[in-house]
């Protein structure tokens, strides 16, 4: 079977993600080995637990990819977007965690943050409703 170069990026996303689940998972176990409760600070725990469910959620988008209608870009462009902002999300977890600055990065949300979440909402859901009707296009009978 041949991949499209939409399904074959989406994949290797889903991979790096992973990796980078594992990775956070060791920074996790670290912190967990070394603090006096052995916990980890809540943003590594969050960070980790993200990237491993956002791995898998790509690996979802990379299905819908491959037996969407759509064209090539338009499948590429609509996983990209979903792809950006899940890891987007994961690096902010990272950056909290690192800094532990905060427990809850909602304790003193500001209007940037916000829009932030507003334009993740419109990014991973329209994104994936892109492809999902990719898919009933091509997949259903009409």
């Amino acid at each position: 079977m041949e991949l499209g170069i939409d399904t074959t990026l989406t994949l290797l996303a889903a991979g790096l993600i992973f990796l980078l689940a594992l990775g956070l998972g060791v920074w996790k176990y670290r912190q967990m080995a070394v603090s006096e409760n052995h916990l980890a600070h809540p943003y590594v725990d969050i960070a980790h637990r993200a990237a491993l469910m956002y791995s898998f959620a790509t690996l979802l988008i990379a299905v819908f990819v491959e037996l969407s209608d759509w064209p090539t870009w338009v499948n590429l462009t609509a996983a990209a977007v979903v792809v950006f902002f899940f890891v987007s999300a994961i690096g902010s977890y990272v950056v909290h965690g690192a800094a532990r600055d905060t427990d809850n990065q909602f304790a003193h949300a500001g209007v940037p943050l916000h829009l932030s979440m507003l334009a993740l909402v419109v990014g991973e859901m329209g994104g994936f409703a892109v492809l999902l009707a990719g898919f009933v296009h091509g997949q259903l009978p009409a």
